[in-house]
Order: C-alpha cells, then sequence, then structure tokens
C-alpha cells in the first residue's frame, strides 16, 4: 500500500476554515513515499536534467503534468487520499485542475515572493485546494514555505495576471505584512492542505546537502471555471460528483 487514508475531522475542518491550511501525515507509507521519489526523479532526470545555477526559474523548479509521466502520481491525484480531503473541504463535485513538480534542489537559491495560487490562474469558485506533499523533511534551512494563517479571508486580490503572463510564467510578487507570518516545515511523506487564497512564499534552498522536492496538487470544484480565460471552464479529470460541462465530464477519463 502506497497511500495512507486521510479522514478529516469537524475540528481539523473548521480549523481549516479558520486558518486557510492544514498539515496531514502521514499520507504517503515508506514504501509509496520511496516510490513517489523514484518515479518523479526519473521523470525530472528526462526532462531537466542535473540543476543549473544559469537556468531560469522555471527550468531549476517546474515540472508540469507530472501525472503523465509518473503512474504513481497518476493513481495519487485520481484516486488517492486528497480527493476525499478535497471533497470535504470544497463540495461534493470535484476534478483535478493542476500537477506539477516544485523543487529546490540544492544549490537553487531563489526565492519566490508572496503570492496566493488564486492569482496564478483565477478560478470561481474561489474554493480551490492547493495540496503541497513533501519527499523530503523541508525546513527554513532548504526552503519550506512561510504563510500568513488567516490571509485566505483577505479574498481574490486585485492582481492583473494576465494570460500571456500565465503562458510565460511571469512571477507574482504581492504585498504582505511579514510580522505575521510563520514558517511551515513538513515532514517527508505528509501534506499542506492550503485555501487557493492563502497568502505564501518561500526562500532559496540555502542547505549545501538537502533538496526540498515537493509535489504540487490542485483541486477545485468540478465547475470551477477560468476567469482569466474568457470564464471557459478549467479542464481537469472528474473525480467525485457531476459537473454541467460534458468536456471536463470527458476529459483524461480513460486515464
Amino acid at each position: 500500500m502506497d497511500f495512507i487514508p486521510q479522514r478529516l475531522s469537524d475540528e481539523q475542518v473548521n480549523l481549516f476554515q479558520e486558518q486557510g491550511f492544514l498539515i496531514l501525515g502521514p499520507i504517503l507509507t515508506e514504501e509509496g513515499l520511496a516510490r513517489m521519489r523514484r518515479q518523479c526523479m526519473a521523470a525530472w532526470k528526462q526532462e531537466k536534467g542535473p540543476f543549473d545555477p544559469e537556468g531560469t526559474w522555471l527550468n531549476n523548479a517546474l515540472l508540469s503534468n507530472i501525472h503523465h509521466q509518473a503512474p504513481i502520481v497518476r493513481d495519487y491525484y485520481f484516486r488517492g487520499p486528497l480527493v476525499d480531503v478535497a471533497k470535504r473541504l470544497i463540495c461534493p463535485n470535484v476534478k483535478a485542475a493542476t500537477s506539477q513538480l516544485t523543487f529546490k534542489l540544492r544549490g537553487n537559491t531563489q526565492s519566490f515572493g508572496w503570492h496566493h495560487d488564486n492569482a496564478y490562474g483565477e478560478l470561481a469558485p474561489h474554493t480551490a485546494l492547493t495540496c503541497l506533499t513533501a519527499l523530503d523533511d523541508a525546513d527554513v534551512d532548504n526552503g519550506c514555505l512561510r504563510l500568513i494563517p488567516g490571509s485566505h479571508r483577505l479574498g481574490q486580490a486585485d492582481y492583473q495576471h494576465t494570460a500571456e503572463d500565465k503562458a510565460n510564467h511571469v512571477a507574482i510578487h504581492m504585498d504582505a505584512d511579514e510580522s505575521k507570518a510563520i514558517p511551515a516545515p513538513l515532514k517527508a511523506g505528509h501534506a499542506l492542505i492550503m485555501h487557493c487564497h492563502l497568502l505564501h512564499k518561500s526562500e532559496g534552498n540555502r542547505s549545501k546537502l538537502r533538496d526540498r522536492r515537493i509535489l504540487f496538487l490542485r483541486y477545485a470544484d468540478a465547475d470551477a471555471v477560468e476567469v482569466y480565460n474568457d470564464r471557459r471552464p478549467r479542464l481537469g479529470k472528474l473525480l467525485r460528483g457531476r459537473t454541467i460541462f460534458e468536456e471536463v465530464g470527458e476529459y483524461e477519463s480513460g486515464l
């Protein structure tokens, strides 16, 4: 068995609504974590090669649609314990919205500024979840997230990130009150669940010996639309319930 079921209590749901995030885990077994690392690194090395200090942020930190390359990610993304977590925190109708690797390998000291994930590609309704599963222990030294509890209650930021910006992977830098920020260390095999409006950032990986590898998955209401794309439906595999969009119901239905 690779995954560990997660059943949210009412207390956990209330805590998520109050602070905008939860830490769950362990969510991967030791065997599942080892298999996840192997398959993700095989895909990363095939696509990216070794860390390039002269490379762009995109080349050094991001690999999209990892579920197309790693079977264990596909199973975890579509049929793993996070799906029922999303159903509990979003609504009964849930679809997959994003899968990617976000790595800060040793030597990658680039920081990533304050933002919330719904500014990078606004989905409506504003109920999407970001789920970060740690493939390594993440702490302040190797670039764990910093976040501002309760900041999700500020709602959608008035920040124009166009379709062109999104296509070019232009980074967002929002204003935030650093005095309210806390680090969010994460054990390997555990997951950080965030509301789409929670403000967060990460510093560079200052460790000389340790990587910080994260599997980034996003889930949304099955009828969520891309506001920045003329409110067309976000395409993603339907995982729970039903959708009004035929194209969503058909998308990746064979996977």
